[in-house]
């Protein structure tokens, strides 16, 4: 009998060729495993298109609330950010992918993971270091680094699967390339391979409009959160899937989230793409806007130099290690009183401060407001200063002025 592998099928052309391709090269029984993360109209027929092409069965196996409440909200919580843009869209759902492919794998008694992410890529980083962290007994074939894929571009996949009498719903028009998930969609590709050239939004755009094309009006949000977890929008309480659902919907109609953005990948060069996260956006600078009202100056300081850390981690598909674990139970530890209402208005790309409120807000209006009052004077102020100041001063007296300002 052959041995199984388990391919991590999208239904797209590269996934749709590779199934003939490992029958031909190396004589395995293919069973096709799709996640379900959020895709919606992506995964119609793909169980028909997956054994036409050979395939002995299909896993559609449906993790989104998986997803929302066990990879994206970690995300939330650390308000993680990848070099100050990207919302990890991709990057989070990449080793909950992993993970199934895992199971599945032992389920059905594979001895092989293939995945069709090309060697240019971050994915193909992320996807074999979830596997190998996981299950590292299990051989990982990487289509597009085998020396036996010998197809290198759009139109030699359409011939070669024409060839093994496989029709297909694709064309060999040029598209962008895209990943989509309940969380966002990235597009490259096209006019966007060329940083000079602007996108092209009415073509590009998915998930909403651009703020030109958003209403003249605004919309006013309220969004609640119990320990960094928000559970409602609009008085109404939701999952965290129904949540992300809402918010892109009112983040689309209003032109939120759109990034262009140029990013350092993992294997070294960088790329240029756009993501759609109109959602994602929203409930980031939410949970940004409470958190600024609760936590106190050093543990908001440490949290942000470690967001940006666990951000990090998850670009580079380290999900499953130490560290990454590390991060998240002192996130989890900065979110206990992260509780409470933000209010803000949706405005052609613009999210705007209406208010927020905690029962755990340190901010105090009696101390913050210019009245002298009983927690503070402002004549403390003096003897601080003098304490705070007393480096630069014994400095100053020791060996002068650091700098002079040289005017012409």
């Amino acid at each position: 009998m052959s041995e199984k592998v388990i391919l991590a099928y999208s239904g797209g052309l590269d996934t749709t060729a590779i199934i003939p391709w490992l029958k031909e090269n190396y004589n395995y029984e293919v069973i096709c495993v799709c996640i379900d993360v959020g895709q919606e109209s992506e995964l119609d027929g793909l169980d028909e298109r997956a054994k036409a092409c050979g395939a002995s069965k299909l896993y559609i196996e449906d993790v989104v609330d998986e997803f929302c409440d066990e990879y994206v909200i970690p995300c939330v919580k650390a308000h993680a950010v990848y070099e100050n843009k990207y919302l990890l869209g991709t990057s989070m759902a990449r080793p909950l992918i992993a993970k199934r492919l895992v199971e599945i794998a032992r389920k059905e008694g594979a001895t092989a993971i293939c995945h069709g992410a090309t060697g240019k890529g971050n994915d193909q980083v992320r996807f074999e270091l979830g596997i190998k962290s996981l299950a590292p007994d299990l051989k990982i074939i990487a289509a597009w680094r085998d020396p036996n894929w010998t197809l290198d571009s759009r139109e030699s996949e359409i011939e070669y699967c024409r060839q093994h009498g496989i029709t297909l719903p694709f064309s060999a028009d040029s598209s962008y390339s895209r990943d989509r998930n309940l969380w966002h969609i990235s597009h490259e590709g096209l006019e966007l391979e060329d940083p000079a050239n602007a996108p092209d939004f009415d073509h590009l755009l998915v998930l909403g409009v651009s703020p030109e094309k958003a209403p003249d009006e605004g919309e006013e949000v309220t969004i609640t959160f119990e320990q960094g977890v928000p559970k409602s929008v609009n008085g109404k309480e939701m999952k965290v899937s129904d949540i992300i659902r809402e918010l892109n919907r009112l983040g689309g109609k209003h032109g939120i989230g759109i990034v262009d953005i140029v990013e350092n990948r993992v294997v070294g060069m960088k790329s240029r793409g756009v993501y759609e996260t109109p959602g994602g956006t929203i409930l980031y600078e939410a949970h940004q806007q409470l958190e600024e009202l609760i936590l106190d100056r050093a543990t908001y300081t440490v949290k942000k130099d470690l967001g940006n850390k666990f951000a990090d981690v998850v670009y580079e598909g380290k999900w499953f290690t130490p560290l990454r674990e590390a991060l998240s139970a002192f996130i989890d530890s900065t979110q206990k009183y992260v509780t409470g209402e933000v209010k803000f208005k949706l405005y052609k790309g613009n999210i705007i401060k209406l208010g927020e409120t905690s029962p755990h807000s340190l901010y105090s209006e009696s101390i913050a407001s210019f009245t002298t009052g009983d927690l503070y004077d402002h004549k403390d102020a003096e003897g601080f200063i003098n304490l705070f100041g007393l480096s630069d001063k014994v400095r100053a007296m020791k060996q002068g002025p650091f700098t002079e300002l040289n005017v012409d």
